[in-house]
């Protein structure tokens, strides 16, 4: 089953239409990346995907029911983490986790293993007023998680949290989609998304400008892979005159060449016949931040002849 279709979505609030004549479908048990500038319309597909406003024109199916319909069956089967967490402040972290568990009809008895979980038992007893910026997300992240939802989205959710949490987190993320749940990801932080969701959705001013693996956007969108090539950057400059450059060390000791994709094994070909002036050479596939700058509409900053660098 997919987990969401939606069809010439559209909403505007007046005159201004935040989302317009979205399409996509989301399989079950994938992870997406959910991109795009502030303003772009994420925060309103999420609130179209919880039911919580209603299409202005089009339609959105979310595990196979209207979601601004659907009753209580639907909603047990869907955990949210929004941006901004906000908890009654004199609850404790159990207090507050059973109190959803309450709304959403889980037993109480999955209250503490969750919390452990996120790593909150020890704090389990104090109260949320307390609580720093990141045990807050943590608390969010839990009550979530709440009867081991089918599809979850999640707003930038490692606001607040230390590396390794942020690594507890993702592994938390592997997990859910293993297990079979669809998560959504909304993030400003690319690098994080990149080798952890299988597919993106990139929203600008309201419409879907790219949707799909990263591979295939790459492809698609036609950008190049940066090469990284360690030696005497002015050996390398006199071989390869015509070959764009990314960038150069200030110490001279490696320059990065822009190079198609089609043309990858042409130019590595060259660049191993260079002999001993080439020590080194580092691949880098277009990254995901290069994918949305594409997509977005913002320029990249171009190449340069490789020879400007002798």
């Amino acid at each position: 089953m997919d987990a969401i279709i939606a069809e010439q979505l559209s909403k505007a609030f007046g005159g201004n239409r935040a989302l317009d004549s979205v399409d996509f479908t989301l399989p079950e048990a994938r992870c997406l990346a959910l991109i795009g500038h502030n303003g772009a319309g994420k925060t309103t597909l999420m609130k179209l995907i919880l039911g919580l406003i209603t299409p202005s024109a089009g339609s959105i199916r979310v595990l196979d029911a209207n979601p601004a319909k659907a009753g209580t069956a639907f909603r047990r089967q869907i955990g949210f983490l929004p941006e901004n967490v906000i908890f009654h402040d004199q609850f404790t972290g159990t207090d507050t986790l059973r109190f959803y568990a309450n709304l959403k009809g889980v037993p109480l008895s999955d209250c503490a293993p969750l919390l452990e979980r996120v790593g909150l038992t020890l704090a389990a007893q104090r109260r949320v007023g307390t609580y720093s910026k990141g045990m807050r997300q943590r608390l969010g992240l839990a009550q979530a998680l709440l009867g081991h939802p089918r599809l979850l989205l999640l707003d930038e959710p490692t606001t607040g949290l230390d590396p390794a949490l942020r690594q507890e987190f993702f592994q938390i993320v592997r997990d859910l989609r293993d297990a079979g749940s669809t998560i959504i990801l909304s993030s400003h932080i690319l690098t994080e998304l990149e080798a952890r969701t299988d597919l993106a959705a990139i929203i600008r001013q309201g419409r879907l400008v790219a949707f799909g693996e990263l591979d295939r956007l790459r492809a698609d969108a036609g950008l190049p892979l940066t090469i990284r090539v360690h030696g005497d950057v002015g050996a390398i400059a006199q071989r390869l005159r015509r070959v764009a450059v990314v960038a150069v060390d200030r110490n001279r000791e490696w320059i990065e060449l822009a190079c198609p994709l089609a043309e990858k094994m042409t130019l590595l070909r060259r660049l191993t016949e260079l002999g001993p002036v080439c020590t080194d050479i580092d691949l880098r596939p277009p990254s995901l931040d290069d994918v949305y700058l594409h997509y977005s509409g913002k320029p990249m900053l171009a190449g340069t002849a490789l020879a400007t660098a002798s």
